[in-house]
């Protein structure tokens, strides 16, 4: 069985997982906060506090996981963090998948953040899957369409584990 790790894991991941279990998937779905746990595990989905803002956190759930979603679009908080997030600690968890079972990444291309922020992420994904032949997805719909944002989600997963290698 496949599984997906969601970091990210608010109301729109949490849609996205409720997705995948129905296609036959296991997910596990990260929040910075225990406070969230509860919310995440009443959507059927496995729960685990991470803080993308510390890699090697996200990393000690990828294990067993085949393809990241990087849900971050429209991540909030201070700027140097959010830029942060879809810059140097993004390009430090994909030099580190490389090494792990992880065959997929799936990076969120819209939301509320910056859209020069969301572009340096962008750039940050292609140049990891030009170096290590890692397949990635881009979810580019609107967040604010919730049930068009998770047929593209889905989609996106799915393209990721057909790409070539």
């Amino acid at each position: 069985m496949a599984r997906a790790l969601i970091v990210g894991c608010g109301c729109r991941g949490r849609a996205l997982g409720q997705r995948l279990a129905q296609a036959g998937w296991a997910v596990r779905g990260t929040t910075r906060s225990e406070e969230s746990l509860e919310a995440i595990e009443a959507a059927g989905i496995e729960a685990a506090v991470a803080d993308p803002e510390r890699p090697g956190t996200v990393l000690d759930l990828v294990g067993d996981v085949t393809v990241v979603h990087w849900l971050l679009g429209s991540a909030g908080g201070e700027p140097e963090m959010v830029e942060a997030l879809h810059g140097p600690r993004l390009e430090r968890l994909l030099e580190k998948l490389v090494d792990t079972p992880v065959r997929g990444f799936v990076y969120e291309a819209e939301g509320s953040t910056p859209a020069v922020t969301r572009a340096g992420g962008r750039r940050i994904v292609e140049a990891a899957a030009s170096t290590w032949r890692i397949p990635v997805a881009f979810l580019e719909a609107d967040p604010g369409d919730p049930g068009g944002w998770e047929d593209v989600a889905v989609a996106a997963t799915t393209a990721v584990l057909r790409a070539p290698d």
